[in-house]
């Protein structure tokens, strides 16, 4: 298969949009925010887990930027089709096993911001119906999967990337997909 201008320019826009994402993202500190809110889930359910915030953090991530997450959501709100989305839910079922593991109890409450995340998605896609183009959920969708990457990263104790701070990032990439 061959790597066209279309191409290019996809690759082009998602790192422009990543990188003004991450801007953004940090001047309204959404990592912050997401680990205050696993901080208050954490005490709210009287959880003495110390990983609680980093299980709720990371599952709600990788549950909510992967490409499946968001090419599922748009499909069935534009089709009404969830085949996707039925595979995701397995798949994450399957992660959150894993991931509950080794980061305890915080992960089963990122169920709710998926819940919340898709759902707007899915509300999104069927209200926006045919007018979102190809290119703009290219752009979502690997937007989405290189900020996979970083939470591996992050899981995997090589580094730390906010990937939190890089979700404008995706709405972004879909604005400019459409614009561009």
């Amino acid at each position: 298969m061959a790597f066209g201008a279309r191409d290019i320019k996809e690759s082009i826009i998602v790192l422009i949009s990543l990188a003004f994402g991450g801007i953004i993202g940090e001047l309204l500190d959404i990592e912050s925010f997401l680990e205050r809110l696993g901080d208050a889930l954490k005490k709210r359910t009287s959880s003495n887990a110390a990983t609680f915030t980093q299980g709720f953090m990371a599952a709600s991530l990788l549950f909510c930027v992967g490409p499946m997450a968001i090419t599922g959501a748009i499909e069935d709100g534009i089709k009404g089709t969830y085949n996707i989305l039925l595979t995701k839910s397995i798949m994450d079922g399957i992660s959150s096993v894993v991931l509950s593991a080794s980061l305890g109890i915080g992960v089963i409450f990122s169920s709710l911001t998926v819940l919340g995340y898709q759902g707007i998605l899915t509300v999104l896609a069927s209200i926006l119906g045919n007018v979102l183009p190809e290119s703009s959920v290219n752009c979502i969708t690997v937007a989405g999967g290189l900020m996979i990457i970083g939470i591996g990263i992050n899981l995997l104790g090589i580094g730390k990337i906010k990937v939190g701070n890089l979700l404008p990032g995706l709405l972004i990439g879909g604005v400019l997909g459409a614009i561009l």
